[in-house]
């Protein structure tokens, strides 16, 4: 989520990639031109230009935790870029492109072009949460490639390790933490209310500030969505791989593969790296890691990496669409397509500071455990829920591998301490009774429909599109279908025409020999 991203955060993890993509699609008509103070706007230095829009950015200090001055405060930073047309803006979009962790600001002018129709009338709200981007940054030591890269145990470790870094401060990275900082960001602009729009881990913050700010939410859009009382074993997203190699196989034309055996496949592959793991490695940063390729990263792969960008270019080479190849080849007994499947996503690791995901996952997001068990008693309790959840829940996979694949879930967060640490997140959100649209890529296991439904379910009016041949993050496919919708329903409160979704591409698939 990325949650799952995310992600996607280390870019995919998310939704950075969404930004990129936008700003190619027809309609966008404004780009970014770097650093330097806004176009025709106030405000520091760090402030983005963007073509054709005025940007107005600023900071304030925030609390680090609340009720507890001798922690100091945090720098929380802002750009807002304003609509281009005459008179007063219709409303502000406030976006989140998930992570956590994931910046807003440095993506001003992708954001713009992606919704260059809404800018017309609405100004774009983007914060970067605190730990993140323009606001202060308060690191922990471990690297994205670090943990992406490491074991289960030396996960586990760089978490604990994350934690002792950071002391009571790391108390400071919650949602409900980013959640006010967002609100006191609309407080001084003087914006009655904002229509929220989350992507990912977005899909999260948003509800728990329209949970604790319901007088200033206007609408919400959540784009690949879960709901916060998501399963933490994540079973959703193990039937979901399964179901997105059905799915892609019985839509490729001329047809490519077998859905059945695909899935087969994945099993068998799944069965002998448990057994056997491989030793693959990847060049990330400048740097060469040897990347020990369990059943665990191998789930890893196909629930999380190959959900993202998936539709992004139906015509393209995608991880999804060559999955079913290289699952062939590995049961034949070649391990080189999914060697380089392996290499080519883990290049784009980096050095960048895990504290604002770890500790947010960590603090937040639920648990097979008690939160005030000490560390042996939530080994008895996770080990007890793995096993009562029997076998048959985790599609290809076995549950202990599968569990082992998220990077914010499983039993990742285990050595997250009782002391110096947030409460989690309570799952049982009061929301207010305003317009909700929540969109779900159905080729998308890192947030299946499955739980977008359950997401959507928890607002009184809400409307939920499912949308084919997408995977995480609907708004990346390229037609500007999906963009449409959420625009018209920005600014009527209704998606209108949606019979556009009916024609998206499905993904190109490498055949796989018989």
């Amino acid at each position: 989520m990325t949650r799952f991203t995310s992600g996607a955060r280390r870019a995919g993890l998310v939704v950075g990639a969404m930004a990129l993509v936008l700003s190619a699609l027809p309609s966008a008509s404004v780009a970014a031109t770097g650093g330097g103070e806004g176009g025709g706007g106030d405000g520091p230095r760090w402030c983005p230009r963007v073509v054709g829009q005025r940007v107005d950015c600023g900071s304030l200090r925030r609390p680090l935790v609340v009720g507890e001055p001798e922690l100091g405060t945090i720098g929380v930073s802002y750009a807002v870029v304003r609509h281009r047309g005459q008179g007063p803006a219709r409303g502000t979009v406030a976006v989140n492109p998930g992570g956590p962790g994931e910046v807003a600001i440095d993506k001003a002018g992708e954001f713009a072009a992606g919704l260059a129709e809404l800018l017309e009338d609405h100004d774009l709200l983007l914060v970067d949460p605190r730990g993140t981007g323009k606001s202060e940054r308060m690191p922990c030591g471990v690297t994205d490639a670090e943990y992406r890269f490491g074991t289960r145990q030396e996960q586990r470790d760089a978490v604990a390790r994350c934690a002792r870094t950071l002391g009571p401060r790391a108390q400071g990275y919650t949602t409900a933490a980013t959640a006010d900082d967002i609100d006191a960001v609309r407080a001084r602009l003087g914006v009655r209310q904002l229509t929220l729009y989350g992507l990912s881990y977005g899909t999260y913050l948003m509800p728990v500030y329209a949970s604790r700010h319901p007088e200033s939410v206007r609408a919400v859009v959540l784009s690949g969505a879960y709901p916060h009382d998501f399963d933490p074993l994540v079973r959703p997203s193990a039937e979901a791989v399964s179901l997105a190699l059905r799915r892609v196989c019985e839509r490729s034309v001329p047809k490519a593969c077998d859905g059945d055996k695909a899935v087969r496949d994945l099993a068998t592959t799944a069965a002998r790296l448990r057994e056997r793991p491989l030793t693959v490695p990847i060049e990330a940063g400048g740097k060469t890691y040897r990347e020990r390729f369990t059943e665990g990263k191998l789930a890893n792969l196909m629930y999380e990496a190959a959900s993202r960008g998936a539709g992004m270019e139906p015509d393209g080479a995608s991880l999804l669409g060559s999955a079913p190849w290289a699952l062939d080849r590995f049961v034949k007994g070649d391990t080189g397509p999914l060697r380089r499947l392996v290499r080519e996503e883990g290049s784009s690791g980096s050095a960048e500071d895990q504290a604002p995901y770890i500790a947010v996952v960590c603090n937040d997001y639920r648990k097979a455990w008690a939160a005030d068990a000490p560390p042996s008693v939530r080994w008895q309790q996770y080990r007890k829920a793995l096993a009562g959840a029997g076998q048959g829940g985790f599609g290809a996979f076995s549950g202990q591998g599968f569990t082992e694949g998220p990077t914010d879930g499983g039993d990742v967060c285990i050595s997250w301490p009782r002391e110096n640490t947030a409460r989690p997140q309570p799952t049982d959100l009061a929301l207010p009774d305003v317009p909700v649209l929540v969109l779900s890529g159905d080729l998308d296991a890192n947030t299946p429909d499955a739980n977008g439904r359950l997401a959507a379910g928890k607002f009184r009016h809400s409307t939920f599109f499912s949308v084919r041949n997408v995977g995480h993050v609907p708004e990346l496919e390229p037609s500007g279908c999906v963009t449409g919708i959420t625009s018209r329903f920005i600014r009527g409160g209704a998606p209108g025409d949606t019979s556009c979704l009916e024609s998206l591409a499905p993904i190109a698939v490498t055949p796989v020999g018989r």
